[in-house]
């Protein structure tokens, strides 16, 4: 079996700065995703965009203190870098407004990232990157040229107003891979049409788009994995949760780790789920991710 540092694993789209009452932190989804699969012994990266700016030169070092590499993250000397503010409305409740028109709005196709992708094992995608046609295109070109045998994985991450009908489908006609969350579940149902149970409707989005798997995340309940026609239910684990920015996405990290390791899918499913517990008892999107966590993986 191979080693996980022999996987390549990519996360796609957006690294930006949320703008907290309490100071920023960095965030994005493709960004915690690579973080927590390459803490688990994989090598991985982010292909994004930050601007030529403070921020953008702060995200950069921050990326590199996390231990991820910056040389495919671009930098552009026309946008900011990007940010989600918090507003607090008349309720008191808060609510993150994602800057437009960001450096990670306007991605390129280098030809460094085409190489990343085109020996990846894995890449992670989601939908808020592709808000602007610009990304939107390039993530398509970038993911087209990944090798068929690689795990292709749309986590929707559904933000805003930042989806529509369309560009589910478009996205999972691209994907081999679907994660979602069960909040998420019944929005992308109604979208598409579908019906019935939560069993029902994942083994119908397998079937019509030709997917190899499929999680269902639910938060302290566990979650839900189909892969292949195999099913795998997960409790959940408990944990003192601080925070659950960034347990999705460790959850999608270690669930793509143990699929490349060829693991049972009991084994996978638990193993994400301890990851995901962490991250939830652990402040921020991500934490150092423990010794006797890592070596789940770094003992296959």
């Amino acid at each position: 079996m191979e080693p996980p540092s022999n996987f390549r694993i990519l996360g796609l789209g957006e690294v930006l700065w949320d703008l907290l009452p309490n100071g920023r932190q960095l965030g994005g989804a493709p960004s915690n995703f690579a973080y927590h699969a390459r803490a688990l012994g994989a090598d991985a990266s982010i292909i994004s965009r930050v601007g030529e700016d403070d921020l953008g030169r702060e995200a950069l070092q921050r990326l590199r203190q996390l231990g991820l590499p910056t040389d495919l993250v671009q930098t552009d000397p026309a946008h900011p870098t990007g940010a989600a503010s918090v507003e607090v409305d008349a309720a008191g409740q808060p609510r993150f407004v994602i800057h437009e028109n960001t450096a990670w709005d306007w991605l390129e196709e280098t030809a460094a990232a085409q190489r990343a992708v085109s020996a990846a094992a894995a890449l992670c995608f989601g939908t808020l990157a592709q808000r602007n046609r610009t990304t939107r295109n390039t993530l398509r070109a970038l993911i087209a040229v990944a090798p068929p045998t690689a795990l292709r994985i749309f986590d929707v991450n559904l933000r805003g107003d930042y989806f529509c009908t369309a560009l589910i489908r478009e996205s999972l006609a691209l994907a081999n891979a679907l994660k979602l969350s069960d909040a998420e579940l019944p929005q992308i149902a109604s979208m598409l049409g579908l019906s019935g149970n939560t069993r029902d409707v994942i083994a119908r989005l397998a079937a019509d788009f030709r997917l190899r798997v499929v999680a269902c995340t639910r938060g302290d309940h566990g979650s839900l994995l189909w892969h292949d026609g195999e099913w795998s239910e997960h409790p959940g684990i408990p944990a003192q949760v601080q925070d659950t920015v960034g347990a999705g996405d460790s959850f999608t990290a270690a669930m793509t780790l143990g699929l490349l390791l060829g693991w049972e899918l009991d084994r996978v499913n638990q193993g994400a789920n301890e990851v995901a517990s962490f991250v939830a008892s652990s402040a921020g999107a991500t934490p150092r991710i423990p010794e006797r966590l890592a070596g789940l993986f770094l003992a296959s």
